[in-house]
């Protein structure tokens, strides 16, 4: 990316692999809004990085207008969104002792709250000359290979956010929008028996803000390399 700061929006970044990715950013000169649905948690992950902070709650669209408006007026534009945010309800459960409610809470998070501020970011995305979306998915949602048994509502979420990570880039062709995997990574979420640091999961979140070429478009990356959807 050639803007020598980009704005860069990052969901669900006030811990874990969201918050590696806002510090690597951020020493990297970019100008990082760091987001979460608790305020005080946002607040105090910012003054660590030296970036910009903003509550948000993926699941409510008034929230998600006003943080819109709020980066409007501070900054005019988006360069890149980090759709970041998720969570893990299921871990150990099997698709036949899943609540229909679980399900759809997930989904609300995962996808629907990640197609809320795709939408809400369209216009100020549109406005930079380098625009790129990244999904933070998982391999778990690969559709390539042998069936899993991980996390039902968890897969069907990712499995689905990769669907719309195609749709956001047939929408939206003049922005780079793609997904990627950080892989197993030591965080709340994935515990620390993973193989992976949030720094080491981080990687290819600002490899594709920042350094991938332009004409990579509508890829699921992992490790910096396209694997199969």
């Amino acid at each position: 990316m050639k803007n020598k700061s980009p704005t860069i929006l990052i969901t669900g970044a006030a811990r874990g692999i969201g918050f590696a990715a806002a510090k690597q950013l951020t020493d990297r000169g970019a100008h990082v809004i760091l987001t979460s649905r608790d305020p005080v948690r946002a607040e105090k992950a910012a003054a660590e990085l030296g970036c910009e902070s903003l509550c948000l709650d993926l699941t409510d669209q008034d929230s998600v207008n006003a943080a819109a408006r709020t980066i409007e007026e501070r900054r005019g534009s988006v360069d890149v969104l980090v759709n970041n945010s998720a969570i893990l309800l299921d871990h150990y459960s099997s698709l036949l002792d899943l609540s229909p409610d679980t399900l759809r809470q997930t989904l609300e998070t995962n996808l629907i709250g990640t197609f809320r501020i795709s939408l809400a970011m369209a216009t100020l995305l549109d406005r930079s000359p380098d625009a790129r979306l990244i999904n933070v998915s998982s391999q778990a949602g690969q559709l390539n290979g042998a069936p899993q048994a991980f996390a039902p509502a968890y897969s069907i979420s990712k499995a689905s956010l990769n669907m719309l990570t195609q749709q956001l880039a047939a929408a939206m062709p003049r922005i780079a929008v793609n997904a990627m995997c950080p892989g197993w990574c030591r965080t709340e979420m994935g515990g620390q028996d993973a193989t992976k640091s949030p720094e080491e999961g981080a990687d290819t979140i600002v490899w594709l803000a920042l350094d991938a070429p332009r004409s990579l478009q509508c890829q699921f990356v992992n490790n910096r390399e396209v694997i199969p959807w």
